[in-house]
């Protein structure tokens, strides 16, 4: 049924980039709003970024300026590129597809992001 898929994690030292991606299946991905929230060892899931159907993009404050949320809705893919990666971006990062009008919301499994100092 539905399905999101992240990739793209690992292991990068501070400084680095790396891109996820996220593919979308068994929803209508045009009509979600989609986002990126990580959750890091004993704190709480938090959002990182979102981008709307209709393509506005929000991000929380601590990673203004270094990260830029995408979608490609040819693909059913939403992307987070990652860059300047700080030791405290380090997370399982989980997408996120929502239908706002609906509230109903899907998760995929989450993927890794370490960053070594």
């Amino acid at each position: 049924q539905v399905q999101l898929v992240e990739s793209g994690g690992g292991l990068v030292q501070a400084g680095g980039s790396l891109r996820l991606s996220c593919a979308a299946s068994g929803i209508i991905f045009s009509l979600n709003r989609m986002g990126w929230y990580r959750q890091a060892a004993g704190k709480q899931r938090e959002l990182v970024a979102f981008i709307t159907t209709g393509g506005t993009t929000n991000y929380t404050d601590s990673v203004k300026g270094r990260f830029t949320i995408s979608r490609d809705n040819a693909k059913n893919t939403v992307y987070l590129q990652m860059n300047s990666l700080k030791p405290e971006d380090t997370a399982v990062y989980y997408c996120n597809a929502k239908r706002m009008f609906l509230k109903i919301e899907y998760w995929g499994q989450g993927t890794q992001v370490t960053v070594s100092s």
